[in-house]
């Protein structure tokens, strides 16, 4: 799946690379995207010093050296593997980070989002109780909720509920489908009712990542557990 996924990616950046001088792309931080950054930072085709590279959201509170800082799975697992043009990332205790990030993101439109979808339907962190299909911010603060926060712990991110952070930054759901291009990696049994409400369930805040289906160019790359054995029968 990682590597299928990886390979569609690859050939989308290579496709724009042809007419664009500079790719834009924004990055999910978290297990589910392991095995697709592995194979993606092993393909020779990609000219990596002509993408820009943001990320989708980013923790509050945590200290700078936290391994589980977005910032810093994706600098072991991508940002530090290869030379990007430039590299963007949420500096969560900027006190106007949200002003500047905005900013940033707003300079050009984005070409490629990379994205995994959450046990609560959550794409980023815009989990059911805070997502807004017509959001009017591009970056903002939110508070999140009590299964989005224990994905963490069953991610193996963190040992307790007690030490996820209640509070996180992202981009909000119409920043994320701005983009010319959404490429979703959803693997593991605990994403099945998430994946079936995403491909199957009313368009709703509900579950956020339903809204996936009303972009022109998005894919869906699943494993058998993340699609589940009740969806193979119907």
């Amino acid at each position: 799946m990682g590597k299928f996924a990886a390979n569609d990616v690859a050939e989308q950046i290579v496709r724009l690379q042809q007419n664009q001088d500079e790719i834009r792309m924004v990055f999910a931080a978290a297990p589910s995207q392991n095995e697709f950054l592995q194979h993606l930072v092993t393909d020779e085709r990609i000219k990596w010093n002509r993408i820009i590279a943001f990320h989708m959201d980013e923790y509050i509170g945590l200290q700078q050296e936290a391994p589980q800082l977005f910032q810093n799975f994706l600098k072991e697992r991508l940002f530090d593997k290869v030379p990007f043009k430039e590299v963007h990332l949420i500096n969560s205790s900027n006190e106007k980070e949200e002003e500047r990030y905005t900013t940033l993101l707003q300079e050009k439109e984005i070409d490629i989002v990379c994205l995994g979808i959450g046990e609560n339907g959550h794409i980023a962190f815009n989990d059911p109780l805070v997502a807004d299909f017509a959001d009017e911010k591009i970056t903002k603060k939110v508070k999140l909720d009590a299964a989005c926060r224990q994905q963490q712990v069953n991610d193996g991110c963190f040992s307790g509920l007690e030490e996820v952070p209640l509070y996180a930054l992202t981009l909000t759901i119409p920043a994320l489908m701005s983009a010319k291009s959404m490429y979703c990696v959803v693997p593991g049994k605990t994403k099945s009712t998430a994946v079936d409400q995403t491909l199957n369930g009313p368009i709703s805040t509900a579950c956020p990542s339903t809204f996936l289906r009303k972009h022109s160019h998005a894919f869906l790359y699943l494993d058998e557990d993340s699609f589940g054995d009740e969806k193979d029968e119907k």
